[in-house]
This record gives C-alpha cells, sequence and structure tokens, in this order.
C-alpha cells in the first residue's frame, strides 16, 4: 500500500504536518516560557502589595508568601526607590539575569532552546513591569528546575497534539485520494487494458466520466486517441485485404499482358499504315501496364532489411549512377555534372544509398525527356558538423501539385503518366533507415530539387 499513490500522500501529509508541528514548537515553548516568569512576576507583585498594605506580617506568612509565587527573592521599584520587599534564603548564586519589559522574538527562542538544553537547575534573576502600573520596575529570583519541566510537559502536550493532527489530516487526505484520484485513475487503467485486448471493438472505448477537470481531460484524449486508432486499424485491415486481393489480381493481369505484348510485336509488322501507326502506342501502354504490375508486387513483398552501415567515398557511388543513367540518354540532349569533394566519405549502406540516388536521377532524366527540352542534372553534396547532404537539382518543367501534395505516398505521388509513385515512396523509407530525411526543397518551372540529409549520429567516426 505504501507504493501506491494514496499510500505515499498518506506518508507525505504525516511527514509535512510534523514538520509544520515543529516549526511552530519553537515559538509555542518560547511564549510559553515567557507566559511563565511574567505569571511569577505578577505572583510575586500581588505578594509584595500584602506585605506593603500590612508591613506587620510575620516571617512564616512572608515564607508562604514567596513560596505561593514560586520566587526567593522581590524587589519592587516605586517613586524612583528600589525596595527588597521580599526575600529568603537562597540555594546558590544567580546565575543568569533576564529582561522581559522589551524582549525580542529571536532571544525569548533563544533562551527557551538554551533552558531547554541545560538540565541543570540554576538560580536566575527576572525583571519586568508591574501589572496596571503598580510601580517602575519588578525583580524576582527564581529557581529553573520547575519552570523547565512545566516546558518539558508543555512541548510533549503539542507533539501528541500535533501527532494526532497530522495522523487525522493524512488519513481524510488519504481517504479523499482514493476516492477522488485513485478510483478514477484504476478505472481509466481498467479501460486501457479492456481496449488492449480487443482494439478493434469499439465499445471498449472509454467513455469519459471522471469530475476532476484535468482526469477528465486525460480521458477525453485517450477517447480520441482509441477512436483515431480504432479506425486505423480498420482501415490498415481494410488496405491489407486490399492489398492482397490487388497482389493476385496484378500477377495475373501481368501474364495476360505479357502474352498481349509478344502479339504486339507481331502487330509492328503488318502492312497496314494505320496499324503501324496505332502499334506503337499499343506497345508502350502494355509495357507500362507490365511496369505497374511489376512494381506493385514488389512493393507488396518488399521488407527493407535494416542498413548495413559502412564507410565509403560517395563519389565512387554518384559516378556509378550518372554512367548507368548515360547509358540511357540516347539521342536526347541530356547533361550530368557533380559537385562533391573527391574525398568526401560518410557512412551509410552503400547499395541503398545508390538505388535513392538512381532513383531521383532516373526521375529527374524521365521529366526532362518528358518536356522534349534540353536539361541538366546536378548531383552536389557538402558535410556540416552533424550530417551529410546531398543535391539533386535537375532543369526540368517541375512538378504538378497533385504530385507534390502526395509526393512520398505509394500509389499517389507519381509525377508523369504512367507511374505508380513507389519510386519516391521507397527511396524515403530507405533514407529512413538510416535515420535521415529525404525532401523536395524547391520546384518550379526553373528545375526541381531533392536534398538527402544522413545524420553522422554515434559512432559516425571510425
Amino acid at each position: 500500500m505504501l507504493n501506491s499513490l494514496s499510500g505515499r500522500f498518506l506518508i507525505l501529509t504525516t511527514v509535512f504536518v510534523m514538520l509544520a508541528e515543529v516549526l511552530i514548537f519553537v515559538p509555542s515553548i518560547a511564549r510559553f516560557r515567557e507566559d511563565y516568569l511574567l505569571d511569577r512576576l505578577e505572583r510575586a507583585q500581588i505578594a509584595s502589595l500584602a506585605l506593603l498594605a500590612d508591613d506587620m506580617l510575620t516571617s512564616d506568612l512572608e515564607a508562604e508568601l514567596l513560596e505561593n509565587a514560586e520566587v526567593f527573592n522581590v524587589v519592587l521599584r516605586r517613586d524612583e526607590v528600589r525596595q527588597l520587599v521580599l526575600s529568603s534564603p537562597m540555594p546558590q548564586p544567580i546565575q543568569a539575569t533576564f529582561d522581559l519589559r522589551d524582549p525580542g522574538a529571536l532571544v525569548l527562542i533563544r533562551d527557551a532552546l538554551n533552558r531547554l538544553a541545560r538540565p541543570e537547575s540554576e538560580v536566575i534573576r527576572v525583571i519586568g513591569s508591574p501589572v496596571r502600573e503598580a510601580g517602575l520596575l519588578i525583580e524576582v529570583t527564581m529557581d529553573t528546575a520547575e519552570m523547565r519541566q512545566a516546558m518539558i510537559d508543555f512541548g510533549i502536550r503539542i507533539l501528541i497534539l500535533s501527532a494526532v493532527i497530522s495522523i487525522f489530516t493524512a488519513v481524510l487526505l488519504f481517504l479523499a485520494v482514493r476516492a477522488f484520484l485513485v478510483r478514477p485513475i484504476k478505472g481509466v487503467v481498467g479501460y486501457m487494458q479492456r481496449y488492449a485486448a480487443a482494439p478493434e471493438d469499439a465499445r471498449r472505448i472509454i467513455q469519459p466520466r471522471a469530475g476532476v477537470k484535468e482526469l477528465r481531460e486525460a480521458e477525453e484524449a485517450l477517447q480520441q486517441l482509441q477512436t483515431e486508432l480504432t479506425q486505423a486499424l480498420r482501415q490498415k485491415e481494410r488496405l491489407a485485404q486490399l492489398g492482397g486481393a490487388v497482389a493476385k489480381v496484378s500477377h495475373d493481369l501481368r501474364n495476360i499482358l505479357t502474352s498481349a505484348q509478344l502479339f504486339t510485336d507481331r502487330i509492328e509488322t503488318s502492312e497496314d499504315p494505320l496499324v503501324r501507326r496505332l502499334a506503337p502506342k499499343l506497345v508502350n501502354s502494355i509495357t507500362r501496364a507490365v511496369s505497374l504490375c511489376e512494381s506493385t508486387l514488389a512493393f507488396g513483398r518488399a521488407e527493407e532489411p535494416a542498413p548495413t552501415l559502412a564507410r565509403f567515398q560517395l563519389i565512387d557511388v554518384v559516378s556509378d549512377v550518372i554512367d548507368s543513367e548515360r547509358l540511357a540518354v540516347d539521342a536526347h540532349d541530356i547533361s550530368f555534372s557533380e559537385d562533391i569533394p573527391a574525398m568526401l566519405t560518410l557512412r551509410a549502406d552503400p547499395e541503398q544509398l545508390f538505388r535513392v540516388v538512381s532513383n531521383l536521377v532516373r526521375n529527374a532524366r524521365q521529366a526532362i525527356v518528358a518536356a522534349g527540352k534540353p536539361g541538366e542534372i546536378n548531383v552536389s553534396a557538402r558535410e556540416g558538423d552533424e550530417a551529410w547532404t546531398i543535391e539533386i537539382s535537375d532543369t526540368g518543367p517541375g512538378l504538378p501539385p497533385k504530385a507534390q501534395e502526395h509526393l512520398f505516398t505509394p500509389f499517389q505521388g507519381g509525377a508523369r503518366k504512367g507511374g505508380s509513385g513507389l519510386g519516391l515512396a521507397i527511396a524515403a523509407e530507405l533514407i529512413r533507415g538510416h535515420g535521415g530525411t529525404l525532401a523536395l526543397s524547391y520546384t518550379g518551372p526553373e528545375g526541381t530539387s531533392f536534398a538527402i540529409t544522413l545524420p553522422k549520429g554515434d559512432g559516425a567516426a571510425l
């Protein structure tokens, strides 16, 4: 129970209340000592006034007055005359003098703590002002033993009362915390456990009921999160089912289209001018359909492994990509350039980075070819304190608005007609596996630029 929220509240409340009572105890015991001494001064004044009223009192009566006042001597100053009114033998010399006419709080606290710390009996002199202006000054001598014992008894009563108050307060707070916090929190935990057992079941979504504002806000946030998660799980299940169906359809459709592609080869040799003119378009359409089916099947099966990190010179990877793309240019007026420091070495998976850069360069080449104008593709890189940055820029026509909205979304971010949009999605996934980002820097009529950021991270330097 002590490890629970309510149990810790119980312990902390008891400790804090006791600490507060200890802080109250010090000035309280100082005030008790002051009242005790003032009471002895008042008793001594009454005794002295009795003697002044009848100076024929016997010595036995004087001794009785002093005993009732619990003092040894009484000195009263009236009309600038200091007079020893009552006296009796003192057991020992006076050890200290205390003036109560205008004491400071710190002085009273100090004297009280000193008295508690000194168990031996002493004779002290106490000076004060007479009550009701019955003189200029009253002075008594007294023993400290009874006063110290009275202070100890008073302190014990305060501590016992403090303990009772703290325990009573802690129990009430314990019960209040259990009723207003612990029980609702356990209810939320129960909802979460039941929801975790079957997140697709909308009946297990929490219904906010807490009366505490903060806890109700937490319940409402949890309700929204569970609702969105349930919808996402349903959507994921539907997409999984749809993906399975698409994969089956794509597999069969690919076989059908492959056969159709073989027939189109014969159509191209036809002597009919109309057939010869339409045959290339038919071949291109079938080729794109086959490519889409193959990409869909590959994406559905793809489970990219974690990158195998190694240090290598970036210029080697980029040169391989550009050499491969130059072979595909044919007669198109496209130039390639690179701006990479010869000794720039980074830490990544060279095969995966080759795929990413190759995909971006190929997309740039296809965009320039589709525009039917000359263009340039540039690959540059730089090294910062925390990351490496690789930029692939081109002077093509730019990306259409629709492609920009779903740039890295599979089957939606295709920038060219007939494209599946899988290339950029896979490239972004590979870069995320390195802990980096693939982002569109800019696009427009003057061209397009993508930036790859690879963080150096822990262990970047070998």
